[in-house]
């Protein structure tokens, strides 16, 4: 394909590193979106690099695990059953792919892609200047309460890592003296890292302004999309854009913008909280950041502040914060963590995750001439973002993916 001009629809952490590729590799991009930089689910997301844990949460066992899960008021999941079809739609599919079958092959896609978007983000932090943004490889420590998910654990973990019982896990992290003795160990990868993703975004942009291929960045509220011959137009509140590539990387609302172009994006909103607190000298907060595997409660030390994040809701597309999910949440980490940072000063969020019933995201054209996709990241936004980019800036530019990425470009039907 000829570059030319292209614009990218949302300036989270995917639309940017989608704009930085795109620009990069000659295209004369422009970045539009109603709230700015990182307003959305890029905000306070767990802040976790995740490239070793990428498995998709439709697996077998999940369907009754969910079923307790529902039962437990401090669980983390809730779902309110909706008259609305794209939700049992997409529910009756991620069901569909609850076995162990479909989970080792979308794992192992998205392994492959984890481990891609690794090496492009160090390139954007050694080769084009991107810090700033409290990036620490700090390990990750799985921590599982069972001794028969530890063990299932320990027998597909790899040479990097460790298996660690009860007493080295609270050997090496202090901060686990409440929640240690309720579990029987956990995995240890060293070199698993976390890193402040809002900051991410807007050192990236830092750089993204001084490109001699950037346009700019777009204030506007997007009404429709129009398709218009090998283009699509972007009809915004303000006024209509024009390119001869449109990106889609809008979070949970590129599914009702794609709609009228008879696109129906298998993407659902999960909704996500998080508690982002302050850590003083008398704090004992975690040095890797922790996992509670059975609880899916993550804390990561970011800086000099800790990010408490969990939950899965199918609630709907609402980003108002349900006060008893934001009190659970206080409450399970107060719990476990008591002297990790001042829950006093804690700020809360939560934030709508989009997500296709497999995991995998969807990266390539759409089959509208013209308009392209970069979407469905799901939690691992963050840990997808650069290579995700990257893989779509190769599609638009007619190259051929990488032998080891084969299958990353997925089709609608794949999904």
């Amino acid at each position: 394909m000829r570059r030319g001009q292209a614009i990218v629809l949302g300036a989270g952490v995917v639309g940017i590193t989608t704009a930085w590729a795109l620009a990069e590799s000659g295209w004369r991009v422009s970045l539009l979106d109603a709230r700015g930089v990182a307003q959305g689910t890029s905000l306070r997301n767990g802040g976790q690099l995740s490239y070793r844990y990428v498995a998709p949460l439709a697996d077998a066992g999940v369907p009754l695990k969910a079923l307790r899960w529902l039962l437990d008021p401090d669980g983390p999941l809730r779902w309110r059953p909706q008259a609305d079809p794209v939700q049992w739609t997409w529910l009756g599919r991620f069901l569909a792919l609850c076995n162990g079958a479909d989970n080792r092959a979308t794992a192992a896609r998205l392994a492959r892609l984890g481990q891609f978007s690794r090496v492009c983000l160090h390139d954007l932090m050694h080769g084009h200047g991107v810090q700033g943004f409290a990036w620490e490889q700090a390990g990750k420590l799985v921590l599982y309460r069972s001794a028969a998910a530890l063990g299932r654990a320990a027998a597909a973990m790899d040479t990097s890592q460790e298996c660690w019982d009860q007493a080295q896990c609270m050997a090496q992290e202090p901060a686990l003296d409440q929640l240690g003795p309720k579990m029987a160990g956990g995995i240890y990868s060293e070199d698993e890292a976390v890193a402040d993703c809002h900051a991410f975004c807007l050192s990236l942009m830092d750089k993204l302004q001084a490109h001699p291929n950037f346009m700019g960045l777009l204030l506007d509220t997007v009404q429709r999309l129009v398709p218009e011959g090998a283009r699509v137009s972007v009809v915004g509140q303000r006024e209509t854009y024009g390119a001869d590539a449109l990106v889609l990387a809008a979070g949970i609302a590129s599914r009702s913008l794609a709609l009228p172009l008879g696109l129906k994006l298998p993407l659902y909103p999960l909704k996500g909280y998080s508690l982002d607190l302050p850590i003083e000298s008398e704090h004992v907060a975690p040095r890797a950041s922790i996992t509670d595997f059975e609880r899916k409660v993550l804390y990561a030390r970011i800086g000099s502040r800790l990010r408490v994040a969990a939950m899965v809701d199918l609630v709907g597309q609402t980003e108002a914060i349900d006060q008893r999910r934001l009190q659970s949440l206080l409450r399970v980490a107060q719990s476990d963590m008591p002297r990790a940072g001042d829950y006093a000063r804690a700020q809360p969020w939560a934030g709508l995750r989009p997500a296709t019933p497999s995991g995998a995201p969807i990266i390539g054209p759409s089959g509208v001439r013209g308009l392209w996709l970069n979407l469905g990241q799901g939690a691992l936004g963050f840990t997808f973002a650069a290579g995700s980019a990257q893989l779509l800036a190769s599609q638009m530019n007619g190259q051929e993916t990488p032998e080891m990425l084969q299958g990353l470009s997925f089709s609608l039907e794949s999904v």
